[in-house]
Order: C-alpha cells, then sequence, then structure tokens
C-alpha cells in the first residue's frame, strides 16, 4: 500500500535530496545511523536519494527540495557548500534548513553580538582590545568563528588569549573564559515548535545524554534564541550550560546541521518528531 499523501489531494510525491556524509567520525556518535533512520522514514512520504555534500550543487536541479542533515564541519568542505548555497539560490530551491540562519550556519560572530547586547550567552569578545569585558577566569578558551566539532579549540591563559588574538588575522578567534557548569542541556526545535530537551548529567561526558523534563523558564529562555535567529522553518538545536548559581548561558545555536541524538528519545516523542519534519518539508514542497 503506498504512503498517504501529506497534503490532502495531491498525488505527487516530492523528491528531496538529502544531504549527508555517512562516512563522518564523530566522538561519542554515530552521525550515519540517525540519517539512515531518517531516510527510511521520509521514504515514506518523498522519493529520498542522499547524497555527500561535495556532490550536493551539481545534483541539486534534479530535485523538489534538499535537507542538510549530518553533513560534518563545513570547514572540511567550505567550497562546496558555498558552490551548494549558491546552486539552491539560482534554481530557488528550498532547503532545509533556509539558508539565512544567524547561528552557526554564518560563523560564531553571533555569540559575540548576543553578548554585546546582554543576552544570556557564554561572555564572548573577538578583540584583543575587549578582553577587559570578560570576567577574570583561571583560563579561557579559544576557537576559530568557523570552527566546529572542538575543531581548534584550546584552553589559554588570559596573557595567552590576548596574544593568540593579536596574532591571528582580525575577527577569526573567539576568547571566551572557561566557566565551571553543573551539566549542558540540549532544546530541540522545529520550525519554532520545541520538540525534546536532553542533558548532559555528567560534564565529561558531553555525548551521553538523558531526556530533561524543561520547565517553563527553560523554554523561554531556548525560545528568545529561536525567535533571534528568525528563521521560518528548520531544524534548530539551542545548547546551553547550567552554571554553578543556577541560570542557563548559551553556549551554541546551531541551525546548520544539529545531531539530534534521537536515539536518546522514547519512541512516541521520536515519532512525534519525524512527524513534525514531515510536515514541515511537505509545506516547502508546496
Amino acid at each position: 500500500m503506498s504512503p498517504v499523501p501529506l497534503i490532502p489531494g495531491e498525488d505527487h510525491r516530492p523528491s528531496l535530496l538529502l544531504v549527508t556524509d555517512l562516512g563522518y567520525e564523530a566522538r561519542g556518535r554515530r552521525y550515519c545511523d540517525e540519517d539512515i533512520f531518517l531516510a527510511s522514514r521520509l521514504r515514506e512520504n518523498f522519493d529520498v536519494a542522499l547524497c555527500h555534500p561535495r556532490d550536493a550543487a551539481a545534483l541539486l536541479d534534479r530535485f523538489d527540495l534538499a535537507l542538510v542533515r549530518n553533513s560534518g564541519p563545513v570547514l572540511h568542505y567550505q567550497e562546496a557548500y558555498e558552490a551548494f548555497r549558491a546552486r539552491a539560490r539560482e534554481l530557488r530551491v528550498p532547503v532545509c534548513n533556509p539558508l539565512e540562519g544567524r547561528g552557526d550556519m554564518a560563523g560564531k560572530q553571533y555569540l559575540v553580538e548576543l553578548s554585546r547586547a546582554g543576552y544570556p550567552v557564554i561572555p564572548t569578545v573577538d578583540r584583543a582590545a575587549d578582553l577587559g569585558l570578560l570576567p577574570e577566569a583561571g583560563e579561557y578558551v579559544v576557537k576559530p568563528k568557523l570552527g566546529a566539532d572542538s575543531v581548534g579549540l584550546r584552553f589559554v591563559t588570559g596573557a595567552e588569549a590576548g596574544a593568540a588574538l593579536e596574532g591571528a588575522d582580525e575577527g577569526t578567534l573567539l576568547v571566551q573564559p572557561r566557566i565551571g557548569f553543573r551539566y549542558e542541556v540540549s532544546f530541540y526545535f522545529v520550525g519554532h515548535d520545541f520538540q525534546y530537551a536532553l542533558y548532559a548529567p555528567d560534564p565529561e561526558r558531553r555525548w551521553v545524554l538523558e531526556p530533561y523534563a524543561a520547565g517553563a523558564e527553560d523554554l523561554a529562555f531556548a525560545h528568545r534564541f529561536i525567535a533571534w535567529n528568525s528563521l521560518g522553518h528548520g531544524i534548530q538545536r539551542v545548547d546551553a550550560c547550567r552554571t554553578a548559581e543556577g541560570g542557563l548561558l548559551l553556549v551554541e545555536l546551531e541551525d546548520l546541521n544539529p545531531y539530534l541524538s534521537l536515539d536518546r528519545v522514547g519512541e512516541e516523542v521520536r515519532e512525534a518528531f519525524v512527524a513534525r519534519l514531515k510536515g514541515s518539508l511537505a509545506y516547502l514542497a508546496g
């Protein structure tokens, strides 16, 4: 029996290009398993093909829409990614997530901007002259704005942080105080709709996640960044840390290809997420 179309009265099955790198190895996560699962479920309502991000631009004209999933850090294929973005705009093929994201999709400059604007984020600067704006800390974190998966991240003293900023090309590095926290927690959204939350009770084991019962204050915190990003659709993950004082601070707003940890949620939550994603993609396909 053929799957029931998502759009009543519509028999056309949209074609979906799922951009992923099944061979990418991430610490503590199996990206490939998640995307194989998602492809199997999306195939119930779409004609799905998987491709590596290096092939996406060349294949895009054959599909109704594209879904960027666990494709690995863009810095490993920056030229191919820019070609894909240009081709999508040229062809006007809908992309999920849309290419106007203001979070990690555009680099980590947003952490500097949000910090300056007084948002609850880990204090962040990108100029040696602004180091005095950071709270004093025993160590500081230096990382590239275009980094991902901790590529290029290192812990340094205050003096070393200043030297790193002065020695780098302007605007390429970020510096943050290394703060103590109780745990990290992630909030997952499709569009502006909250789906579920997971947290890592042990700060030393970031990807050993458990379901987290998000309260009203937690959701208000996460929704604030979803609203700021202003994407009309797509999958976003708001990563935060719970400080020793009890508050939440933003660590990252992942709006390009957030890993979903679907193996860490119950079947009912997973099914609800898949249904919401299918609906979002069907709407994009028209």
